[in-house]
């Protein structure tokens, strides 16, 4: 939930009409998303070991770190639900710059979820997964059981190794993606950071809002899953 309030909110206050942050332009977006991956890590951590991605989840599962099915499962549910929770509250703080915002439907979905600058959807596939493969097997590299950032996780959680690295490097990890990577797609890197946040976009009552664009929210689903996979497979020869 506090993920999708910050990263979210900050493209609000960036993209939506008549806002202290209107045009603040893509520097102030990726930093905002960086910030909220850890605000999202340090306070998930002590419950999960930060889990706020499907696809680290899926990693973990793949890798054969102690999460079972089950776990998994849990853990992807629990995610889609504090998405859309967060998506929520973004719609109630900005609900006035939402109205502002009614002749530009395309800003008002993204502050909900992802969509390609140059619409061709095998290509943004392609981006997905190579930006959540430059999300996850740093993560995997990144461990050093010498360091640590944040809360310790609660005993027994299984996790990726974010409270041995510490929590602030993921952030920058995923501010480093955003100045880097972020482009042509808007760096979704998180089925539920925008599967979550685009239900919430379609069952609002917003004026002027158009389609939630579900042509195109297989990619920001599939493209980081597969990055994952792509990840583990390629730290299992490392």
């Amino acid at each position: 939930m506090f993920l999708v309030l910050f990263g979210n909110g900050v493209v609000a206050n960036v993209v939506l009409p008549q806002t202290k942050g209107n045009d603040g332009g893509w520097i102030v977006i990726a930093a905002g998303w960086g910030i909220a991956v850890f605000i999202g890590a340090f306070c998930a951590n002590e419950f999960s070991g930060a889990h706020l991605n499907p696809a680290v989840t899926l990693a973990m599962y793949l890798a054969d770190e102690g999460f079972s099915l089950v776990d998994s499962g849990g853990y992807i549910g629990a995610q889609m639900l504090g998405g859309m929770a967060g998506a929520l509250l973004v719609y109630v703080f900005y609900r006035e710059h939402f109205r502002q915002a009614s002749d530009d439907p395309d800003g008002m979905l993204a502050c909900f979820s992802t969509a390609p600058n140059i619409r061709n959807l095998p290509q943004a596939f392609v981006c997905e997964m190579i930006g959540t493969f430059a999300l996850i097997l740093p993560i995997f590299l990144l461990v050093d059981p010498g360091f640590s950032a944040g809360a310790e996780p609660a005993e027994n959680a299984p996790m990726l190794g974010l409270g041995s690295i510490g929590l602030l490097p993921v952030g920058l990890l995923v501010f480093g993606i955003g100045l880097s990577l972020g482009g042509p797609t808007g760096y979704a890197i998180n089925p539920a950071r925008d599967l979550g946040p685009r239900l919430i976009h379609a069952l609002l009552p917003i004026n002027g809002k158009q389609g939630s664009d579900w042509q195109y929210a297989w990619v920001p689903v599939l493209g980081p899953l597969t990055g994952a996979a792509l990840a583990v497979l390629v730290n299992s020869f490392l």
